[in-house]
């Protein structure tokens, strides 16, 4: 019982330690030079609840059309009311099957926890509060704006050209769930994820978050 004891300590630890450094140390280690344009610069929102990071692209004329694609699978992109799209990557089973926390089942946490098939979810906004503490919004260059768009696109898996929609799933009348590249793990999650996305785009984020609260401190550190 006692080296058990000792493990399950050491494990906790290692998590512990692994989690503050992934969230001071940043990545990339040196900040890139970023151009000063405020004319040109794109806002975006990240938006976070306690286990998931979404990211959040402003609808106009051209994001619309970059974003045309997700209009022919039922996203209501060029709906006048809609001023936000609203993105996020995630496991499966987890994503599909747990809508909200009373939905929570075993086997869904389980493949969260090893390995799972990744989906796209997609949805629109209206008005978003940016002083709301779960929205943190980020202003970009051009550039790395369109760098964040292309992100976002690879991520969606496409078939004879067009994104493959998951065959009647979604939480709401205009949000869809889509096929996506990449496997979901403990490790590499929903959270790594925008990280990642965020980095292509230019900004720093912390070495490795898997948890909202440590990917917008690292953003706050580093940016």
């Amino acid at each position: 019982m006692k080296t058990f004891l000792r493990w399950l300590l050491a494990a906790a630890l290692f998590v512990v330690v692994a989690v503050a450094a992934g969230t001071f140390i940043p990545r990339p280690l040196f900040a890139p030079s970023r151009a000063a344009e405020p004319a040109a610069q794109r806002r975006i929102l990240v938006l976070s609840n306690p286990i998931h990071t979404d990211i959040a692209i402003p609808l106009a004329g051209d994001t619309r059309a970059a974003f045309a694609f997700l209009g022919r699978s039922g996203i209501p992109v060029a709906d006048p009311g809609a001023e936000w799209l609203v993105l996020g990557w995630g496991g499966r089973a987890f994503y599909l099957e747990t809508p909200t926390w009373a939905d929570l089942k075993p086997l869904p946490v389980l493949r969260a926890l090893t390995i799972d098939s990744s989906v796209m979810h997609v949805d629109v906004a209206g008005g978003i509060d940016e002083s709301h503490p779960a929205v943190m919004p980020l202003d970009l260059e051009a550039a790395e704006f369109q760098r964040l768009l292309a992100f976002i696109q690879t991520s969606f898996i496409r078939q004879a050209g067009e994104v493959a929609v998951v065959p009647e799933a979604g939480y709401g009348d205009n949000d869809r769930f889509f096929e996506a590249n990449g496997y979901f793990n403990a490790f590499a999650g929903c959270n790594t994820w925008a990280a990642a996305a965020l980095r292509a785009a230019g900004l720093r984020t912390g070495l490795w978050n898997p948890l909202p609260q440590t990917l917008t401190l690292s953003l706050k550190l580093f940016n």
